[in-house]
């Protein structure tokens, strides 16, 4: 996050006394994704946020990988990955590499009984599905279809859902999560010229300060493996924060198509970036004015990523047989177009109505046993029709 914003009582001045109604200190504590030297938060605690009393047997959680290495395109049915009660038991990574995990989850029940923390990546959770809030020490964050929901790492956060039918988009960053740099100001503001502006970004409402005591279990992930972490205080026992380091949302259906009078390249739907990938959103536009403008993508050499498409909605008028959920990747090293007879088709065309995610990694993505049990075998001979 890029802009300052509080929220709940905070003191005057940072690193100075700030006490509670009783006389004693509220404790202070500083979160940041990258130590002393970039965007940060300051919270409040009625407790220090230390105070663990015991902890439970790790799990091991890392994905088990089917291909480390291939060359051909591949396309799988997220939306067959099955329905499971708990959040975290529902999450299924079905593409990853050294610096982020694509995950597909279907979860049924919200989170009541645990907290969880991603201590090694910021998560970016896309809703297909469903509706709920995310609960933080910073505050709520209600969410709805269309929400990329943001979070640093090492947000501690629940999940509660509206009902039991939600599927989510979820890609883990090993490094954090920003907007694009061309987009932004100097001094961090979003520019004109973006598809987006902050008015856009949905902040943390209505912070609760939960000062209790007991037994909280935090399942907390590192290096693929989760730690059961028991505190004898609430972890949202916050009274106040600020800064420019927390959780946020934007939806997708916020962002401003870029179009021109011919096809406009990938980068102009890009939405956050990473030191080691992109992702992009595919929205509703209006095509090409050329009077000789061709609206399908042309063919292109993946050379340097890996392109991952996630595909939430609307036709598609460079595939067939597209389906809401499914996820193509074309590997880095071949190139990849509109399959056979779109290019005709899209000719005169107006508008799409398409909705899509897209993930173009840097380095190569390695297919997991998860993803395999989704495949559309033959997908890579659909251009040969």
């Amino acid at each position: 996050m890029s802009h300052y914003y509080t929220l709940g009582k905070i003191p005057h001045k940072r690193h100075t006394q700030f006490r509670k109604p009783d006389g004693t200190l509220y404790a202070e504590q500083l979160f940041s994704t990258e130590g002393f030297s970039d965007d940060y938060a300051l919270l409040y605690h009625c407790y220090p946020p230390t105070m663990i009393t015991k902890t439970d047997e790790p799990i091991d959680v890392s994905p088990k990988v089917a291909e480390e290495k291939m060359l051909k395109h591949r396309s799988f049915e997220g939306f067959n990955v099955k329905p499971e009660a708990d959040y975290l038991q529902s999450r299924k990574a079905v593409l990853v590499n050294g610096d982020c995990h694509i995950v597909l989850a279907s979860p049924m029940q919200s989170m009541t009984d645990y907290f969880y923390k991603n201590a090694d990546a910021d998560e970016m959770i896309f809703v297909h599905e469903g509706t709920g809030k995310v609960k933080t020490q910073y505050g709520e964050l209600p969410f709805s279809y269309g929400d990329y929901i943001v979070l640093p790492r090492g947000t501690i956060y629940q999940i509660e859902f509206n009902d039991e039918k939600n599927r989510l988009f979820i890609v883990e960053s090993f490094t954090p999560l920003r907007f694009p740099k061309r987009y932004m100001s100097r001094f961090g503001q979003l520019m004109e010229h973006a598809p987006f502006c902050e008015r856009d970004i949905r902040t943390p409402q209505d912070l609760k300060t939960h000062d209790e005591q007991g037994d909280f279990l935090i399942k907390t992930k590192k290096k693929g493996i989760l730690y059961g972490l028991h505190y004898g205080t609430h972890p949202f026992d916050v009274i106040g924060w600020d800064g420019c380091c927390y959780p946020y949302i934007f939806s997708i259906h916020d962002f401003e198509p870029i179009t021109g009078r011919v096809h406009q390249p990938p980068p102009v739907h890009q939405t956050f970036e990473t030191d080691t990938f992109v992702v992009c959103s595919f929205v509703p536009r209006l095509y090409d004015y050329h009077p000789e403008a061709i609206p399908a993508p042309y063919n292109h050499s993946n050379i340097d990523s890996d392109e991952v498409l996630y595909y939430v909605a609307g036709e598609f008028m460079s595939r067939k047989h597209v389906t809401r959920g499914m996820i193509t990747l074309h590997p880095a090293g071949i190139p990849h177009g509109p399959h056979p007879g779109a290019v005709e088709k899209s000719i005169g065309a107006k508008e799409t109505a398409e909705l899509a995610v897209m993930v173009d990694t840097f380095r190569p993505l390695q297919i997991t046993v998860q993803a395999l049990e989704i495949e559309n075998e033959g997908y890579v001979m659909s251009w040969a029709e």
